[in-house]
């Protein structure tokens, strides 16, 4: 199944579960929209359609076409040079209506402003400020889950990460785990823990930590256009993610967390526990069980915005991926080691192919071309076994 495909059946499958609650009044229209990352216009419409056909109304079916409506590069050559040697310094609106009355122009002042602002003919201005107001927790579980990380002397003498992964509407910790510093690792295990517990939700809210976005500049606006391995993670998942612009933004997860010092700290002291391992090992098996239940509020609706996981294989997504091209002796260079691709029976060679890298968490490697999996080697760049298939590599 192509990624397109998939993320279309996943979209599918999120709005029977959102037009199923709207129609139980458990969740408003826009709740709804929510659920599936659209405006509550454009889920009106998905109403209409599916009302009339089904789901085969709701199929994306440009998926497969080439837009008609993108401009000719000419016409976008000619608005530029009117601006430049005619209406310099001019307002976007007062240009416009001059390109529309004057020039026989028919774009809208949309479209005039953002390619005057695209070559950098007139600046872009900054953007009002908001009133702000609390925002309410989501009303279903799967809508929205938080992952943050706090460093804390959990032990005596021992400063550590501790990762948490939580939903927004309940509060319900779905995963928890010390490590040394959070990175990128950490934060694929906190959400593959949640995704092979609950299934795929909707949105990711978290801060703008270094792993999860770029910020071209420090307390700026993040880079929505150049992911990280995280973010590009969960663009193939099919999951928004949101940045948190303040720590009073991330209210929720600052408060879980004070609780979490103030009273983890004394019952890991009180169990007698001094490593990370045995920490790890009551933190799930003994402590979240319990806070779970003391802690948990009542989601605003009953039900939930989870869909399955349709059998795609979560090591191939949420791992590091490079490209490569392959040397002249079919190995490929990757992290100081040499990774020989084996010979295949259906192809003589791979020489100067383009491939993939996947490194995974415990250290060991796999090589696509493709969709399909070349060889997988260990830590130390050896083969191992099997290492050739046609495994897709996830949606």
């Amino acid at each position: 199944m192509r990624r397109t495909e998939w993320l279309q059946e996943t979209r599918l499958m999120r709005f029977e579960e959102a037009y199923a609650n709207w129609q139980e009044k458990t969740l408003t229209q826009e709740q709804a929209a929510q659920i599936l990352g659209i405006c509550e216009r454009t889920f009106r419409r998905y109403i209409d359609h599916y009302e009339d056909e089904g789901l085969d109304g709701l199929i994306d079916k440009r998926l497969n076409e080439v837009s008609h409506r993108q401009a000719p590069v000419d016409e976008v050559l000619r608005l530029e040079m009117l601006y430049k040697e005619r209406y310099d310094s001019w307002n976007v609106k007062h240009f416009h209506e001059r390109y529309r009355e004057h020039h026989g122009g028919e774009r809208s002042y949309t479209w005039v402003k953002q390619r005057l602002q695209a070559r950098g003919l007139v600046k872009k201005t900054k953007s009002k400020g908001k009133h702000r107001q609390r925002r309410e927790r989501m009303p279903l579980v799967g809508m929205m889950i938080h992952q943050d990380a706090s460093m804390h002397e959990w032990v005596e003498g021992h400063h550590w990460d501790l990762i948490v992964t939580m939903d927004d509407a309940n509060s319900e910790i779905y995963s928890a785990f010390f490590v040394e510093e959070e990175g990128t690792w950490s934060s694929f295990r906190g959400i593959q823990e949640t995704l092979e517990k609950k299934g795929l939700f909707s949105s990711f809210y978290s801060d703008r930590g270094s792993h999860y976005w770029h910020t071209p500049e420090a307390g700026g606006k993040v880079d929505k256009h150049n992911p990280t391995q995280f973010g590009r993670a969960m663009a193939q998942l099919g999951i928004q993610m949101i940045p948190a612009y303040s720590p009073e933004a991330r209210g929720r997860s600052e408060r879980m967390f004070r609780t979490l010092q103030d009273r983890l700290v004394k019952e890991l002291a009180l169990a007698g526990i001094d490593t990370m391992e045995a920490a790890n090992d009551f933190l799930n098996k003994d402590y979240l069980p319990v806070f779970n239940t003391r802690f948990m509020v009542e989601p605003a609706s009953s039900g939930d915005a989870f869909v399955p996981l349709l059998g795609i294989t979560l090591d191939d997504i949420l791992c590091v991926k490079a490209e490569r091209t392959v040397n002249n002796d079919n190995c490929v260079s990757y992290r100081g080691k040499v990774l020989q691709i084996p010979k295949m029976q259906d192809r003589p060679h791979y020489v100067k192919a383009r491939v993939h890298v996947h490194e995974y968490a415990d250290g060991s490697f796999s090589i696509f071309h493709g969709p399909r999996k070349l060889a997988k080697y260990d830590s130390d760049g050896n083969q191992k076994r099997g290492g050739n298939d046609l495994n897709r590599a996830a949606a």
